[in-house]
């Protein structure tokens, strides 16, 4: 009699579900600063498939309390700390052509107008954005949001920490990706020819991850 195909036990989520709390934490954390999240996420192991997973992450999300979203933004803040300025999601841009230096300086003149109003790092999830509208998109993103009130600013901030955090989760689970920034820039720069902007959407060559559907 000829059995069914065995699943492979050495899958991504596997490894996830079967990993050491000290090594899970650490991953779950590199997907969104919040100890409560990764706390929620943790305690709920074995998932069965990745739909499960991600619908844990949204829950898990969605109960975070205005101490637990501080505390996600936090560590946004501190993984934006770095050459290429504040990172969407831990992926990077490429801004090239003539106008690069005056793009760059907009986009940190923006993020430090967001900072000096809401007190918290500027998150947008990109993912799905075409890289040719990457950065008018997040411009325009920023100006719109520096018309928000706070506590609207706080709901805007947790569901775009909410996204950000399912799409880190999702390519650990389906690819075993590390979630973070790179440890280096994804295509080398010559003198003058780019200036590495804040990351989150896709750089030049690189299609976006896939994703669950919101």
């Amino acid at each position: 009699m000829r059995l069914p195909p065995q699943r492979s036990e050495a899958t991504p989520l596997h490894r996830l579900n079967n990993a050491s709390p000290a090594d899970l934490r650490g991953a779950l954390l590199a997907c969104c600063g919040s100890r409560r999240w990764a706390e929620s996420i943790a305690a709920h192991r074995p998932y069965p498939d990745i739909e499960a997973l991600i619908a844990a992450a949204d829950e898990a999300s969605y109960d975070l309390t205005d101490e637990d979203l501080a505390e996600a933004l936090t560590g946004e803040s501190a993984a934006g700390a770095g050459p290429g300025g504040p990172l969407y999601g831990g992926r990077h841009i490429v801004i090239t052509g003539p106008g690069a230096l005056a793009a760059h300086t907009a986009l940190r003149a923006a993020h430090a107008a967001y900072e000096s109003r809401f007190g918290h790092a500027f998150v947008l999830c990109v993912d799905g954005v075409r890289e040719e509208e990457a950065l008018g998109h997040v411009l325009a993103a920023i100006r719109t949001r520096l018309g928000n009130e706070p506590e609207q600013e706080r709901s805007v901030a947790a569901e775009e920490l909410r996204r950000i955090a399912r799409g880190r989760l999702l390519r650990l689970a389906r690819e075993g990706t590390p979630p973070g920034p790179p440890r280096r820039p994804l295509r080398p720069a010559g003198p003058g020819a780019s200036v590495p902007a804040p990351a989150g959407t896709t750089s030049p060559g690189r299609t976006p991850s896939p994703s669950v559907p919101d």
